[in-house]
């Protein structure tokens, strides 16, 4: 709810310096001093419980200690504070899979309605029925269909409102920090800046096309090029004339000034490899779905909030890379489009939630997510059967576990689950057998036990294996407890001691080598006993 310091560091510094928004301080401390340091006040750029970088402002900017610009800057934030407390009251903003859904359930709600609709106009009139009486009746069925629909919109409406509503919050927050900077760049100038036009101070983008850019352009007519590299020439705009390279196939725009990609760029139909990383995009543009044959897109470090839907449309990616950006989900049906997506790099984002449609990246070999804000894996994870590798390391206090169908992962060679809040591991997970490189490092672990955890991968393999078969064994015996026909007792052996017998097997040279090389201590009786 507050703005992050991160992204906000004036804003969060004036709100700070606000009494009613602010740090409270005790009933007989003096009131606000703008002279007092920082850190006396505990704000939120150098709160010691916070996550982000630590830093004073006014160090930087150190007209901030001016009151008369403090002044002026908390009037100018006072919309935020009133909408800052509306927010709270509301609470969370809901992930973009629910928003999703809420409009979905609005479409069939209208869909089924105009169906009664059309069925309450199109039904006969009975013969012994006076035409104004049916015609009563008529509305008044017509008036409980609508009722009953509306009743049933307004749940889904509220979740979509309240979405509006925190988007609303976030753009309030991006055009406030600008205030700010204005009003403190005019007091630098020397400028009043309480007669500053805030409202048309604009940067002035001049739509300069370089003069390479120009030349190839010129050159190419009547060519059929197919690699343009334009990497590292500062480039501010990227002409609309580009999308004529209908034969392109490799496009890199990498380490620009590009703000906007022109709508033209749909027009390259046979791309396979775009590379726009290192600029300042905010947007794809929706006709990037256009681009068919495209293999490889690289959108990596710009200042991506969203994809746009239509990246769905996408469906020959093999890799797609959109870290270090501002993202704060995918869309909600990429996994059921991209179906061939070998590499999914989303690291160094804000994302909360996973789409539950990620399960159906059947193609998936690598899963980088770490450096996000993750609560947690949609079950459907577990459908990734040719994931190898997974990095979801330094979500830090929003991932707390891992679900059972992790363990159906049987693929995963490397797991990086290194600082997070994870307690436990699944029992379950001792059946990823083909780990061999195991990061857990910087989480309060329980189980497996901080003592095996140092031991190495190989020791807390075999601990999980252990516990696994333990937990298959307990469940064998409850069953057969339970169930005194001798033919489902029979059956229920004969399954589980089966695959008890073939899954000790595969994992006993494993382990026996690894406790081989330990030296330590005999092997463990009841582990030696189940293999």
């Amino acid at each position: 709810m507050d703005p992050n310091p991160n992204n906000f560091p004036i804003l969060s510094y004036v709100m700070s310096k606000i009494p009613s928004i602010g740090p409270r301080r005790g009933a007989d401390s003096p009131g606000f001093d703008i002279e007092m340091p920082q850190s006396s006040f505990d704000s939120p750029l150098t709160s010691s419980s916070s996550n982000e970088p630590v830093f004073d402002l006014t160090d930087r900017m150190p007209r901030l200690t001016d009151p008369k610009i403090i002044a002026s800057m908390r009037s100018a934030v006072s919309e935020v504070a009133q909408s800052r407390a509306v927010v709270r009251t509301l609470g969370q903003r809901p992930d973009h899979e629910t928003v999703d859904t809420a409009k979905a359930k609005l479409a069939e709600i209208e869909a089924s309605l105009s169906k009664q609709l059309e069925e309450v106009v199109l039904s006969p009139r009975p013969s012994d029925v006076d035409k104004l009486e049916w015609r009563a009746h008529l509305e008044d069925k017509e008036k409980e269909s609508r009722d009953a629909a509306e009743k049933e919109r307004q749940m889904y409406r509220a979740v979509i409102a309240l979405d509006e509503l925190h988007a609303s919050y976030e753009k309030m927050l991006s055009e406030s920090e600008k205030k700010l900077e204005n009003i403190y760049e005019s007091a630098v100038a020397g400028r009043d800046f309480d007669e500053v036009n805030l409202a048309s101070v604009e940067e002035e983008v001049v739509d300069e096309v370089n003069e390479e850019v120009v030349s190839i352009l010129q050159d190419s007519s009547g060519m059929e090029i197919q690699r343009i590299d334009l990497s590292n020439r500062l480039l501010r705009f990227l002409p609309e004339e580009f999308g004529r390279f209908s034969q392109l196939l490799v496009l890199n725009l990498s380490s620009n000034q590009l703000q906007i990609l022109p709508d033209s760029i749909g027009g390259l139909t046979n791309l396979e490899e775009l590379i726009i990383s290192s600029n300042l995009l905010e947007t794809l543009p929706d006709c990037i779905g256009l681009l068919l044959n495209l293999k490889v897109l690289n959108a990596s470090s710009n200042k991506l909030v969203c994809l746009p839907d239509s990246i769905c449309g996408c469906r020959s990616l093999v890799e797609l890379d959109v870290s270090f950006n501002r993202l704060t989900y995918l869309p909600t049906n990429i996994g059921h489009e991209l179906v061939n997506l070998e590499r999914l790099s989303i690291q160094l984002n804000k994302i909360r939630t996973l789409p539950t449609s990620v399960g159906d990246m059947r193609s998936l070999r690598i899963l980088d997510a770490h450096f996000n804000e993750l609560r947690g894996l949609p079950n459907t994870i577990g459908k990734l059967l040719n994931l190898e590798i997974l990095n979801l390391s330094s979500n830090f206090n929003d991932l707390t576990e891992l679900p059972e169908t992790i363990s159906l992962l049987t693929n995963l060679k490397e797991v990086d689950l290194s600082n997070n809040q994870i307690n436990a591991l699944p029992d379950s997970f001792g059946r990823l057998d083909n780990i061999t490189k195991l990061n857990l490092e910087e989480n309060p672990l329980v189980v497996p036990p901080k003592e095996v955890v140092r031991e190495g991968v190989e020791a807390v393999m075999v601990f999980m294996a252990k516990r696994w078969l333990d937990r298959l064994v307990e469940e064998e015996e409850r069953s057969m407890i339970e169930t005194r026909e001798e033919e489902v007792q029979t059956g229920l052996l004969s399954r589980s001691s089966s695959w008890l017998k073939t899954y000790a097997t595969s994992l006993s040279g494993r382990f026996v080598g690894y406790l081989g090389n330990v030296g330590k201590s005999p092997i463990d009786p009841s582990l030696d006993q189940q293999l």
